[in-house]
């Protein structure tokens, strides 16, 4: 069996946080493990570009998430890892996608309609103010992410599912368009990810502003911890085990230190002391990579190598398949007459098959004609199931004893006879 291909790209706006790690990176890491799949994972920098403006911001978000990775174990031996923008074959797919996608698809992308309502909402006349292109056909380059390599399986959020949808419609249409080069992917939803908690007791957004950053120092971790919000009840009080720190301390520990941990809140272990232990258990957790982290920041020159081995890695698909795409197209050498040919031989086939069926129906009545006072006897016999059977035993004992070319006009009258009996065998 073939192995699936999985995809996912990280949009680099921001500084990773223990929501990112928990809920997306990690997951991600373990499953790139597997020998079953094909993972490719990318710095989204094209992506960023759309709702951000800030070019330092972007850049210092590339290398921290290059860093992250690198550090938290991706073997980049297994899993192909890269930066878009050092795809070009990305944009130009894109697009050669553009030109096959209907407005009215865009149209009906989520982030395009909120930013439309926004405007209504607003009393604003101009329901596309602040709408760049961006925005809009951002689902298009998205689709060219993932039809790039033909990727069969995308571990998105709940939000992103109407992306993956509308790459497959897009991918759909190309296939009916021109050639079938195209996977459609799916979406692959972890109801899980959507639940990692914040400070705040939400789930860990920026647009929050109540993350955890995944490399905090030490001291920093411990003061964002001190930082979530929990009830009023006393230690020694009996506590709600479903609260955010019990939850974040799952996510880090084993099963059977998970249920230790739940019954002290059911026993009324302080929040201080609660939050000590969380703190302790997760900054030895990171120790190791955080330092490794720290490593490669200080050395950026070798997290730079590792992109570019990754993307000579990915191109050796994605730039032989753009030919593919640009050739089904029409965008050819001026001496490539290989698509004529190619209808030429289409209809060469279909004509010899035609000859083949209009030569073996010739046959086959032939071959009836010989047999039909033999089918004519079993139609008159009292016992038409009797007589079909006793038929085709003697035919088959005759083929059996006959030779070679006399055996052949045997087998083929015993066949055709078999299924114009089937009735009453």
């Amino acid at each position: 069996m073939s192995k699936k291909t999985v995809l996912t790209g990280i949009t680099t706006t921001g500084t990773p946080h223990i929501g990112n790690y928990l809920g997306a990176i990690k997951p991600a890491i373990e499953a790139s493990e597997n020998p079953a799949f094909n993972s490719y994972f990318f710095l989204a920098d094209f992506h960023a570009l759309i709702k951000c403006q800030e070019p330092e911001r972007v850049a210092r978000s590339t290398r921290e998430i290059a860093a992250t990775w690198l550090a938290l174990g991706l073997d980049t031996d297994k899993a192909t890892f890269y930066r878009q923008t050092d795809i070009p074959e990305i944009t130009e797919l894109t697009w050669i996608l553009t030109c096959q996608t209907s407005k009215g698809l865009m149209n009906r992308a989520h982030a395009y309609k909120a930013a439309v309502d926004a405007n209504r909402d607003a009393g604003n006349d101009d329901l596309d103010d602040g709408v760049t292109m961006g925005l809009f056909s951002y689902p298009i380059l998205m689709a060219a992410d993932i039809l790039m390599f033909n990727a069969d399986i995308i571990p998105v959020g709940k939000d992103q599912v109407q992306h993956i949808e509308m790459a497959r419609d897009i991918a759909g249409r190309f296939n009916h368009q021109f050639e079938p080069l195209f996977t459609l992917p799916q979406a692959q939803v972890d109801e899980e990810t959507q639940l990692i908690p914040g400070l705040d007791g939400r789930k860990m957004s920026k647009s929050y502003n109540n993350t955890i950053p995944l490399f905090s120092s030490s001291d920093d971790l411990r003061k964002l911890i001190n930082q979530i919000v929990t009830d009023t009840r006393a230690p020694g009080e009996p506590k709600d085990p479903d609260n955010t720190l019990m939850h974040l301390y799952r996510c880090f520990a084993s099963e059977a230190e998970s249920a230790a941990m739940r019954q002290r809140f059911i026993e009324g272990i302080g929040w201080g002391d609660a939050k000590k232990e969380l703190f302790e258990y997760i900054d030895a957790h990171l120790t190791a990579p955080r330092a490794r982290y720290n490593e490669l920041m200080n050395d950026l020159g070798e997290v730079e190598a590792v992109l570019h081995k990754g993307a000579e890695k990915a191109r050796e698909y994605s730039a032989p398949f753009l030919d593919q795409v640009r050739h089904a197209v029409g965008i050819r050498s001026l001496t490539d007459n290989s698509a004529g040919k190619q209808k030429e031989e289409v209809k060469e086939k279909a004509k010899s098959a035609e000859e083949i069926a209009r030569a073996e129906e010739g046959r086959r009545r032939a071959i009836l004609m010989q047999i039909r006072p033999l089918l004519e006897q079993v139609e008159q016999a009292e016992d038409k199931a009797a007589a079909a059977q006793a038929l085709v035993a003697e035919k088959t004992a005759q083929v059996e004893s006959l030779k070679k070319k006399a055996r052949q006009k045997a087998q083929n009258e015993l066949e055709l006879l078999t299924e114009e009996l089937a009735d009453f065998l």
